[in-house]
C-alpha cells in the first residue's frame, strides 16, 4: 500500500524522534512518503496532492487536531468520495486530540502506533460522517470558502476562549489545563452579550430559534477532554449521523456556573439541560446567524469573526482506519 505519513513537527507532544519511530514501524507494513509541515495550511496542501495524484491510497496525520482538519480538507478539496479518495490514519501528537479519541484510538504515540498497525493488517476500517460550514449566501460572509470540520465548531463564547488561547500559545505559552482554564474566566468577564444573545438559528420549514448567546455544533462525542476527563456537551453526536447543536440563550454567573458544572460531570447518557439550553439532534442544515460580528472556531482553530454561517452535515464522507 502507497501511503504518505504527513507530520506537524510543531504540534505540542510531536517530536523528531516520534516522527523517526512511527515511521519506522509504518515503512515495514507499507510503501512510505514522509512529509513534514512548514507552514499553517501546508497539511492541507499535502493531502490534497496525495488525493490528486491517483496513486496514494493512505494519508496517516500526525499531530493534533488542527493537522487532522487541514488533512481532512485536503483530502475533501474536490467533495465526497469514500471509495476513490485516500483512507486517513490518525496518530494523535497535540495536547488534546479529540478526532483520534471519539474514534477510539489511544492517546499514547506508541500504543496509537501499534493500534494503527493492527488495524491495516485486519483491514479495519469504518465510514465517517463530517461537518462543512460555509458563508451564508446572501450575507456579508457568503464569499468565505467552504470547509470541513470532523467533531466540533462553535460561534461565540467557546471560540473566543480558543482565540484568546491560541494568542497566548503565539506568545511562548504552552498548551496546559490552567491556560485553558484562565482563558475562559478571561473570556467570561469580557463577554459583552452573555446576558441578550445576538444569535438566531435557522432550519428549512422550521421556527428559527432566537437569542442565543453562544452554540456549539457536534460531529461526535465527546465535545473535548479536560484532561482525561470527556466533557459531552451533546451526547447523542455520532459519527454516523449528521449534526447535533447546543444553544444557550442566558450565561449570566449562575446560569454559566451551572452549565460549566453540568459539562465537567457529564457522560454519555447526559450533558447539560435547563430551561437557557436548547439541543438538537442529527440536523441535516441550519445556518446561524448573529447581530454582531462573533468568534468563529472548527475543530479547535479560531478563524475571526463571522455575521453568518451555513452548516451542513455531510454522512459517510470519508474512510477512516480504526
Amino acid at each position: 500500500m502507497r501511503a504518505l505519513l504527513v507530520v506537524n513537527p510543531s504540534a505540542t507532544t510531536t517530536s523528531a524522534r516520534t516522527r523517526d519511530v512511527l515511521a519506522h514501524a509504518l515503512a515495514s507494513d507499507l510503501k512510505l512518503d514522509v512529509a513534514t509541515t512548514e507552514y499553517r495550511g501546508h497539511a492541507r496542501d499535502l493531502a490534497r496532492r496525495a488525493a490528486e495524484s491517483g496513486n496514494v491510497e493512505l494519508v496517516v496525520a500526525l499531530g493534533g487536531d488542527g493537522t487532522v482538519n487541514e488533512v481532512v480538507n485536503g483530502l475533501l478539496h474536490s467533495g465526497p468520495d469514500p471509495e476513490a479518495l485516500p483512507r486517513l490514519a490518525v496518530v494523535p501528537g497535540g495536547s488534546t486530540n479529540v478526532f483520534a479519541r471519539a474514534l477510539g484510538l489511544p492517546n499514547d504515540v506508541v500504543e496509537a502506533t501499534g493500534a494503527l498497525l493492527d488495524a491495516l493488517r485486519e483491514g479495519s476500517e469504518r465510514t465517517v460522517g463530517l461537518g462543512l460550514a460555509a458563508g451564508t449566501p446572501g450575507s456579508e460572509d457568503e464569499a468565505v470558502p467552504a470547509r470541513w470540520f470532523t467533531f466540533c465548531a462553535g460561534f461565540g463564547f467557546d471560540a473566543g476562549v480558543v482565540g484568546r488561547v491560541e494568542q497566548q500559545r503565539e506568545r511562548g505559552k504552552r498548551s496546559t489545563h490552567s491556560l485553558y482554564v484562565r482563558q475562559v474566566m478571561r473570556q467570561f468577564f469580557g463577554e459583552t452579550n452573555r446576558r441578550h444573545g445576538t444569535i438566531t438559528l435557522e432550519r428549512p420549514g422550521e421556527q428559527p430559534l432566537e437569542n442565543l448567546v453562544m452554540s456549539i455544533i457536534c460531529n461526535t462525542a465527546p465535545w473535548t477532554y479536560f484532561g482525561n476527563r470527556p466533557m459531552y456537551a451533546l451526547p447523542q453526536a455520532s459519527f454516523d449521523t449528521a449534526l447535533d447543536v447546543l444553544g444557550f440563550t442566558k450565561l449570566s454567573t449562575l446560569a454559566a456556573t451551572r452549565y460549566g458544572t453540568q459539562l465537567l460531570t457529564s457522560t454519555p447518557e447526559r450533558g447539560p439541560q435547563g430551561k437557557h439550553a436548547v439541543s438538537l439532534h442529527d440536523q441535516d442544515s441550519f445556518t446561524l446567524h448573529s447581530q454582531a460580528p462573533l468568534p468563529f472556531q472548527m475543530d479547535g482553530d479560531h478563524l475571526g469573526l463571522r455575521t453568518s454561517v451555513t452548516f451542513t452535515g455531510v454522512r459517510r464522507a470519508l474512510r477512516v482506519i480504526v
